[in-house]
């Protein structure tokens, strides 16, 4: 079900890594890219419940990374980004519910609850454990990813619309 939005995932989770990356070896890498890809995983199936939401964002697209970037203040006008179509395919409203996902365990535990009993899950079997009971590795090796300071402003560009969600509540699409 997820594969409408797999671009929206895997895009969103790279940026997550470029932004915030990791300082350690392979393992490292292998660790905070789970972790990113459970954030943004967990992040797009409630920004997007239905398959019928997941078409509609692959057809027009989500946005983009240029807020975000902006925010972070990455340097995006180097040679290498005109290469880089996969920015095109960051949403911002995943990036910044997958930050709050990553920063606020709470939250965390909340959003896969609900993944867990929507469309997207149904009948696949589901892991979201780096996610939410990240052990002492996983921590040390997504350290600036899970820094609260540091993705602080992105999570709290859309937090308000996330709660809303997990609190069963309808998304106001001027609100996000």
């Amino acid at each position: 079900m997820s594969a409408d939005i797999s671009p929206v995932i895997a895009s969103t989770a790279q940026w997550l890594l470029r932004s915030y990356p990791v300082t350690g070896g392979a393992l490292d890498a292998a660790l905070a890219e789970a972790q990113a890809r459970q954030a943004a995983t967990a992040a797009a199936w409630l920004r997007y419940p239905t398959a019928a939401d997941a078409a509609v964002v692959a057809l027009v697209g989500p946005g983009g990374s240029t807020r975000l970037d902006w925010i972070t203040g990455a340097d995006t006008s180097g040679p290498e980004t005109p290469g880089e179509p996969w920015r095109t395919w960051v949403d911002e409203v995943v990036a910044s519910w997958a930050a709050c996902l990553l920063t606020t365990p709470e939250l965390a535990d909340e959003a896969v609850a609900a993944v867990t009993r929507g469309e997207h899950a149904a009948g696949v079997s589901l892991d979201f454990r780096r996610l939410t009971q990240p052990d002492d590795r996983d921590r040390r090796a997504a350290a600036l990813l899970r820094h609260p300071d540091l993705l602080g402003p992105v999570a709290e560009l859309h937090r308000a619309a996330l709660v809303q969600q997990l609190e069963g509540g309808q998304l106001d699409a001027d609100r996000v």
